[in-house]
């Protein structure tokens, strides 16, 4: 015998909802890289159960589009906070207030978000919400289209979108794509055959003596089938493999990536003496929680054009290589954690002061979001920027790692590290025969660092060329660095030093660069909180060693060695120089001229509109499908209307009063009435008058029989009268029922497809919720013969 039908439908939610949950792990698995690990998968995970519980319990009641998408948005509210915003609900389970909306602003903005963030974003970002709202509503959609619909294929859809979603929001690198594609294919694939031979019986078909053969012909298939679709998959993954290698994929990210441009902002080491002059005691800005030891940085240059050292734009892992902050940078750092406040005092500028190695920025005041979305972070030199410049009053706590300081002799077997840095130009001749000879008795790499530090340090005096000082030139281009070198009292400040120190090392191929930044002195050193000013502005030398990364280097003298005279000589028998660039102004340099908050500049417009585009079309894509799902049910909408129309404004009399009777009828059908095809009025208004205990039924189907079959045309008195009680008979019957099946009504399609070829089968009667009693004195009196008096008294 054939099994039974309760028992091939359990078998087949089974096999449905088993596809469905291995087509949506594929997608899932493609967030790896995007995220960077698995945090990740608790909310694309719990959003695909959840989306599959939605749809199963839905399709087990019967429930249509509006309660599915109803209660699709209840758990998107009320499961959100727990999966995708756990650090904004309570407990991390209990969605608050702010949980509620940012889950409300995540469905439109978490897309931009997540787009113009460098991966590997981090999911305490908020970021979860796109891959929860997407594995929900996949998990809603593909669910229930596999339930409810005969042919399994047109759940592929959803899957398939899932899927593309997930590619154009990834990364260039994907996560085992032909993996993906792979398995994808395969469980559609078998599904669909598995499916397939179901509906045609070939997979529970065994009748009498040749159930037998039967179920081993449908083995047979199956186990072909299944050997066909691997060795098809096969040869498809081997020619990919030898076609052509694998080359990263084109992803939205790539266009929509913010574009910065470092050049556009000047070299803050050309501000260093209007910092000193100008805001000598003056706070700039005050750092607590900050490690002792430690150092505020301001920026870092390894450029050098014989002017301006300066931020590069050249090649991988330089100084430009500047990404949106985000809460999991700097993931291969070593240090000590510690959390700093900075408060923003006299400070402007978009340089903005971090300490150690940054995991996360989080920004307060009025300003903070403005701040967020400029936010800038080189994890390769540690320098942060804020093109939205920052004023007074900016506030900002740093996660940072505070990396140790090794000793010499921790150095001592560590060689340089093998680095590409950008190619200085400009530099004189003899600088790299001045570092020759300063490094000559050196025979470790760390050794030649400090002989190029001791002979500034220990050679060099102090000034910064202000009033009352000994007289120091500002700036560091090459004529000015070989002043310093040349003359018989090398005279300058960090700015001069720091630069000559750098400026030898690379010429001798020691990787070296500058940082300018503050640190407090030893009056200072352990105080709660450090308050920088330009008396605690200064610059120093890191160079990259192998095994410990940059270390710091002080090459400039104590600022209480100053020189004897007033003046600085030039040594009598210089070594000839090489053409320079001009010379920069003597006067000290004022702070630069900054860009005015309106700039726009082409590349800054073009991204604000690609951004407006992204956003449009994410709005109208949203809007589109949820269009797309509300389309055949306004459609349904319309057509009862129409068809009202047409039976209400029928050419004939006798055919408007037939009109409203089939509406009435229909209308039944849609609440599930029995209705049967080809039945008279007399026997519909039986049906009817029963299923909603109505007795003015049976008197209305009396009338309409002698008002089309009389004698006479009914007056539009009598039509208007008519359609008058069908209406009030009509907006009875949702009456005691609840709002979904009178939704369920109105939507409902049974009506429509009466009478055609898509007729849909009669329902079966329910039993009566009332007294079988009850139903049949109803029944009675509805037939009984003091109504066939009713229509003449109306007359």
């Amino acid at each position: 015998m054939s099994p039974a039908p309760a028992t091939l439908s359990t078998r087949r939610w089974v096999l449905d909802l088993a596809a469905v949950a291995a087509l949506l792990v594929v997608p899932i698995i493609g967030f790896w890289p995007t995220f960077g690990g698995p945090a990740y998968l608790p909310a694309a995970v719990g959003g695909v159960l959840l989306g599959m519980g939605v749809a199963v319990l839905c399709t087990w009641l019967r429930w249509g589009i509006l309660p599915l998408a109803g209660l699709t948005v209840l758990v998107y509210f009320l499961f959100g906070g727990a999966l995708a915003l756990p650090h904004t609900a309570a407990l991390g389970v209990v969605p608050t207030l702010d949980t509620l909306a940012r889950l409300a602003t995540g469905v439109v903005t978490s897309w931009k978000q997540l787009l113009t963030t460098v991966a590997p974003v981090a999911a305490s970002d908020g970021h979860l919400v796109v891959p929860f709202v997407l594995a929900l509503l996949a998990g809603v959609v593909t669910t229930s289209l596999a339930l409810r619909l005969r042919t399994p294929a047109w759940a592929l859809i959803p899957a398939a979108a899932f899927l593309a979603a997930q590619i154009a929001l990834g990364t260039s690198q994907p996560a085992m794509p032909i993996v993906q594609g792979v398995v994808f294919a395969l469980v559609a694939a078998v599904w669909l055959a598995v499916r397939q031979s179901w509906e045609h019986g070939t997979g529970a078909v065994a009748l009498g003596d040749d159930a037998t053969p039967a179920r081993g012909l449908a083995a047979r298939r199956l186990v072909l089938g299944g050997a066909v679709v691997a060795v098809a998959t096969l040869i498809g993954v081997g020619a990919s493999a030898v076609a052509a290698p694998q080359s990263p994929r084109y992803v939205l990210r790539d266009v929509v990536i913010p574009p910065f441009d470092v050049r556009e902002y000047p070299s803050p080491l050309q501000s260093f003496r209007a910092y000193v002059r100008d805001f000598p005691d003056e706070p700039l800005f005050s750092v607590s929680g900050m490690p002792d030891g430690s150092r505020v940085r301001l920026a870092t240059m390894d450029a050098y054009d014989g002017t301006v050292y300066n931020v590069s734009d050249e090649g991988a892992g330089t100084s430009s290589a500047f990404g949106p902050v985000r809460g999991n940078m700097s993931a291969d750092a070593e240090g000590a954690p510690a959390t700093v406040h900075v408060e923003v005092g006299a400070l402007e500028g978009v340089w903005m002061p971090e300490v150690g190695a940054v995991r996360s920025v989080e920004f307060d005041g009025d300003r903070a979001d403005e701040l967020r979305r400029t936010a800038f972070y080189n994890e390769g030199t540690e320098t942060a920027v804020v093109t939205h410049r920052l004023s007074s009053g900016d506030a900002y706590t740093l996660e940072t790692l505070i990396p140790s300081s090794p000793s010499d002799d921790a150095l001592a077997d560590d060689e340089f590290a093998p680095l590409s840095l950008p190619d200085q130009e400009g530099v004189p001749q003899d600088f790299a025969e001045i570092a020759s000879q300063a490094v000559a008795e050196a025979n470790t790499p760390v050794e030649q660092v400090r002989a190029l530090q001791t002979m500034l340090a220990e050679g060099g005096y102090f000034s910064h060329g202000l009033e009352g000082e000994v007289l120091s030139r500002a700036g560091h281009g090459a004529e000015r660095i070989s002043t310093l070198l040349g003359s018989d009292q090398m005279v300058g400040d960090d700015e001069q030093y720091a630069t000559a120190m750098a400026l030898l090392a690379r010429e001798i191929g020691i990787p070296a660069r500058v940082v300018m930044g503050f640190y407090p002195d030893e009056e200072g050193e352990g105080q709660p909180v450090f308050t920088a000013t330009g008396d605690t502005l200064h610059a120093w030398v890191e160079v990259a060693f192998a095994e410990h990364g940059w270390v710091t280097f002080d090459p400039t003298p104590p600022d209480d060695k100053v020189p004897n005279d007033q003046t600085t000589k030039p040594k009598a028998d210089p070594k000839p120089q090489v053409l320079q660039p001009p010379p920069p102004p003597q006067e000290p340099v004022d702070l630069p001229p900054t860009v005015p908050d309106d700039r726009e500049s082409e590349d800054e417009s073009g991204f604000d509109a690609a951004l407006l585009a992204l956003v449009v079309v994410i709005v109208l894509g949203v809007a589109g499908f949820l269009a797309l799902l509300a389309a055949p049910f306004v459609l349904i909408g319309a057509l009862k209307a129409a068809r009202r129309r047409k039976r209400r404004d029928a050419e004939r009399a006798a055919d408007r009063i037939s009109g409203g009777w089939d509406e009435l009828v229909d209308r039944a059908a849609d609440y599930g009435t029995p209705v049967r095809p080809g039945a008279t009025r007399r026997e519909d208004a039986g049906v009817v008058s029963t299923a909603f205990a109505e007795p003015r039924v049976a008197t209305l189907a009396q009338r309409a029989d002698l008002e089309v079959f009389g004698p006479t045309e009914p007056t539009p008195e009598d039509v208007n009268e008519f359609w008058r009680q069908v209406d009030d008979i009509v907006g009875g019957m949702g009456a005691g029922r609840s709002l979904w099946a009178r939704l369920g009504a109105r939507l409902s399609v049974r009506s429509l497809l009466a009478g055609t070829r898509f007729a849909l089968p009669a329902p079966t009667p329910r039993k009566p919720r009332e007294p079988r009693p009850r139903r049949v004195a109803r029944s009675s009196r509805t037939a009984a013969p003091d109504a066939d008096s009713r229509p003449q008294e109306t007359e």
